[in-house]
């Protein structure tokens, strides 16, 4: 793993929640993840019933999350590219993810699992100053 890899897999880690981005039928699609680092490795929390993951299992995805909202003075955002698939988490990795949403949309929620295994991390930082 390199070390730009490494720091992102760093940053992923202080934040809950990204973006999993990938082409459905040419068209982009975007669907909102609660992540886990697990090594290397990204696992997702999704939603079956929106059936999210049967669009990205198989495919290449990129993975996005970011402190933009966290008011720090530097903030960033990475991006992790790889193939998806379906996992079965480890009791371990179940108990790390933490309590899962009741419901999402309205309906009930029953999680279905990620993996993405990056090719590639990409990190961006954007370090402000205060005003003079």
């Amino acid at each position: 793993m390199s070390t730009d890899q490494r720091h992102a897999i760093d940053l992923l880690s202080r934040v809950r929640y990204g973006r999993l981005a990938t082409s459905v039928r040419a068209m982009p699609f975007v669907a909102p993840a609660r992540h886990l680092v697990d090594g290397g490795a990204v696992l997702l929390r999704m939603h079956s019933r929106l059936s999210d993951h049967r669009a990205c299992s198989g495919s290449v995805v990129a993975y996005s999350a970011d402190n933009l909202e966290s008011g720090a003075s530097t903030l960033w955002s990475v991006q992790f590219t790889g193939t998806a698939r379906i996992d079965s988490p480890t009791a371990e990795q179940l108990a790390a993810f933490g309590p899962a949403p009741r419901r999402i949309n309205g309906e009930e929620y029953i999680p279905v699992y990620l993996r993405i295994d990056p090719r590639f991390a990409t990190v961006h930082t954007l370090e402000h100053s205060e005003a003079t």
